[in-house]
């Protein structure tokens, strides 16, 4: 028996079908997982400004002696080469020294991120009603 010449080979409705299905399970399957991945990228980046943001504050402090360091701002930390750039939606607020301690307070202002895995990857944190917050002490040793 011999085919036609004019007679086309192709994929039947059935099978384009199936692969639309298959690939529609891969992707319920991988959605959930990457969005995860995003909302785990998100959190360790807030967590790492906070850490990066107080490693700058002290080692100004402890460098530049200010003699109000309630003067200190993240934009007179990346003038001064402490930071490389000053991150989104974080402010920092310091109080003048009180018997050679000073306390400073860095704020994230924005909800766009889960709080519980920001604690979790950095327990020195606190979640507000509106924001995170880490505060810390440092100490005036000249």
């Amino acid at each position: 028996m011999r085919k036609a010449k004019n007679m086309l080979r192709g994929f039947t409705l059935i099978e384009l079908l199936i692969v639309l299905a298959v690939i529609a399970a891969l992707l319920a399957i991988a959605t959930p997982i990457a969005l995860n991945a995003v909302a785990q990228a998100k959190a360790t980046q807030v967590a790492s400004n906070f850490r990066n943001l107080k490693s700058a504050v002290e080692s100004y402090v402890n460098i530049e002696k200010p003699a109000t360091p309630s003067n200190i701002t993240l934009s007179e930390l990346k003038n001064k080469g402490y930071l490389s750039a000053v991150p989104d939606n974080f402010t920092l607020s310091m109080t003048n020294w009180s018997n050679g301690v000073a306390t400073a307070t860095i704020f994230y202002n924005s909800l766009d991120v889960d709080a519980n895995k920001v604690t979790g990857i950095y327990p020195d944190v606190t979640v507000g009603a509106t924001n995170m917050t880490l505060r810390f002490r440092i100490a005036k040793w000249w």
